[in-house]
């Protein structure tokens, strides 16, 4: 009985792929060809010349800083009393945060299960990192779920905070996971890229390409991977998914930007898979494409998933901004940033 309820929690956890009239509409999508989904740009996982028996090889490599020596350091804040008129982001480490904007509280790929990965000993978060609960958010007026891998789609967060979600907005296919899982279809809004909605209060919400992949099990692609422009009548800001170095950050700047802030990965990198992540300069690049005002860096923090040390994203990406002139926020998990132009650099570190 124990081996059978485990086997079916693996199952649960993994999700659902599209089927049905979801599936019918994602085959209609123009960035669903030879079917999966497409980059805008050719995105082989790894470059020629390195086999993934290397890459394995290599991942199993300690650096001698991977993990933070001790705990992370963490401000406690009552996301239920946070009232300011300007946008105040709450980061909780890797690429889990809060935002209330326009009187709304959104709330981008909570992962607050302590892990990354299907089974709960695997990918655990770093000692402090994992402080805040899905107990802890308030009512969730906006869900927004980049795509649909571990470290950003967690399926017990997903379960605790149901009741408490009012709307979700995600990528086109992932939905079918969230259903699974028992969220209520009728709140659910999946979104292929360039695709707008308007959101109560003048605001509107566009999924927008970003260059990675998907998948929970061995099947890649079934579902799409966005990065998403949330504007309102006073501020735009970017909300970047995972996504490695391209075009279309300055496609994005120009269509859509410039942004009040620009909220990118900066972790998780490595050579060995150049294309799906971006090098912590690259991500600094990124920014200045999209003519963002400030750099959110997030995807480090908390979960292991590369062989760099720990706090080397952050290290790198703050060198290069500065050379870029482009401002740079890295504030402590939990303590609010207020979106208001000023540098909040901080090397808590």
């Amino acid at each position: 009985n124990f081996g059978y309820s485990i086997k079916r929690m693996s199952v649960k956890i993994t999700g659902k792929l599209p089927s049905g009239k979801l599936l019918e509409r994602i085959k209609t999508s123009p960035n669903y060809k030879d079917g999966a989904f497409q980059n805008l740009s050719p995105t082989p996982m790894k470059p020629e010349g390195v086999s993934y028996w290397k890459m394995m090889r290599e991942f199993f490599k300690k650096h001698p800083d991977i993990s933070p020596p001790g705990l992370l350091p963490s401000v406690n804040t009552d996301l239920r009393k946070l009232h300011v008129q300007q946008p105040v982001i709450v980061w909780f480490g890797h690429s889990s945060y809060f935002l209330r904007i326009a009187g709304k509280n959104f709330l981008i790929d909570p992962v607050f299960s302590g892990n990354a990965a299907p089974l709960s000993f695997m990918v655990k978060a770093f000692p402090g990192s994992n402080v805040y609960k899905a107990g802890d958010m308030p009512v969730i007026d906006h869900l927004i779920l980049t795509h649909d891998h571990y470290d950003h789609l967690d399926y017990k967060t997903i379960r605790k905070l149901r009741p408490q979600v009012t709307s979700v907005f995600c990528s086109l296919g992932v939905g079918s996971h969230l259903r699974y899982w028992g969220i209520d279809r009728h709140i659910i809004t999946e979104m292929d890229w360039w695709q707008t909605e308007e959101l109560i209060g003048d605001m509107s919400l566009t999924a927008a390409p970003a260059r990675h992949f998907s998948g929970r099990g061995l099947k890649r692609g079934q579902t799409l991977w966005s990065s998403f422009i949330l504007k309102t009548k006073q501020y735009n800001l970017y909300l970047g998914g995972d996504s490695g170095y391209d075009t279309h950050f300055k496609e994005i700047g120009n269509k859509y930007g410039p942004f009040d802030i620009a909220i990118l990965e900066c972790g998780q990198y490595n050579t060995m898979w150049p294309f799906i992540h971006m090098m912590p300069e690259e991500t600094a690049q990124a920014a200045v494409d999209l003519q963002a005002r400030m750099l959110l860096p997030v995807h480090w923090g908390k979960f292991r998933l590369s062989m760099h040390a720990w706090n080397e994203p952050v290290q790198r990406v703050v060198n290069r901004a500065q050379q870029l002139n482009m401002p740079v926020a890295t504030p402590k998990i939990g303590e609010p940033l207020i979106i208001d132009g000023r540098n909040t650099t901080l090397k808590w570190w």
